[in-house]
């Protein structure tokens, strides 16, 4: 779904084809280099980016959102399974996926708005972690669109700072995992 969003008096729209990529590479110096730079040099573009060690701490999981205008996944797996380091490769459907991301952000918030700011973070799950005079930082996890959501208001506010982790996404538990997980 195409978001709009205002730059000062240009408005840019949001119109790229998404899929998110898990890559499951060794857990060595220099591998997230040679992922990104097999982007750079393809010309690939990546939207998010993020990784971390996975379940086995010789492993990391790297979850890339990458933009299908600028090429064709089947192009952009091969190239990725060429590298040495790269393990397996999952496309998520975003149907079957979970998918979160973390905001922190810095807004401005004179004292008469506090209450009411207070409660547009509590709306949405977030939490004040900072306050000073001038501004409030909070943080907010989940849905990558309930945080574009959530940006989208706080830019009433006036926003100072903010920063988002990149979407980390893992596949649906079907029902029968789920039910052996509760037991």
């Amino acid at each position: 779904m195409p978001r709009t969003r205002e730059y000062g008096v240009n408005t840019y729209r949001e119109t790229m084809n998404h899929h998110i990529l898990s890559v499951l590479v060794q857990n060595r110096p220099g591998v997230l280099a040679r992922v990104a730079g097999l982007f750079a040099r393809r010309g690939y573009n990546i939207f998010s980016l993020a990784v971390a060690p996975a379940e086995d701490p010789h492993r990391s999981r790297i979850t890339i959102v990458v933009d299908l205008d600028s090429a064709p996944l089947e192009q952009i797996t091969k190239q990725l399974f060429k590298l040495i380091d790269v393990i397996k490769i999952s496309e998520l459907d975003p149907s079957r996926s979970v998918e979160r991301e973390l905001m922190i952000a810095t807004i401005k918030a004179a004292a008469d708005q506090r209450s009411e700011f207070a409660s547009l973070v509590d709306i949405f799950e977030g939490k004040v972690i900072a306050v000073s005079d001038e501004v409030i930082t909070v943080s907010l996890e989940g849905h990558p669109e309930k945080l574009d959501d959530f940006e989208d208001l706080l830019s009433a506010y006036g926003i100072v700072e903010l920063q988002r982790t990149g979407r980390v996404a893992l596949p649906k538990l079907d029902r029968s995992s789920r039910l052996r997980l509760a037991n």
